[in-house]
């Protein structure tokens, strides 16, 4: 699912319009992003927690030539599933594409 199916899906089960979903949708992700970008966790019950981690600098290899490199230190986002949605998950069928 894109963000436009998820947009469509949610204002078909909400009877709100697309624009007033994506208008919605753009500030829940804005107001994730701004929060993690301030080193704060969000945690939605039940569904996750979204949470930056720091990444130690390490050695790395090329693997086209297989030459040594340095790769830098960073902050990563890193998402722990909530239990409900892990139990849902856990209990749906998988379909085969």
């Amino acid at each position: 699912m894109n963000k436009s199916e998820l947009i469509d899906a949610v204002a078909k089960s909400t009877k709100q319009t697309k624009s007033s979903i994506e208008e919605t949708l753009n500030a829940l992700t804005a107001a994730i992003q701004t929060s993690l970008t301030k080193g704060n966790n969000v945690q939605l019950i039940g569904f996750g927690t979204f949470a930056v981690e720091a990444r130690a600098a390490r050695i790395g290899r090329n693997p086209a030539t297989g030459k040594e490199l340095k790769i830098s230190a960073k902050n990563v986002v890193k998402f722990k599933v909530g239990s409900k949605l892990k139990d849902a998950v856990a209990g749906a069928k998988t379909k085969k594409k």
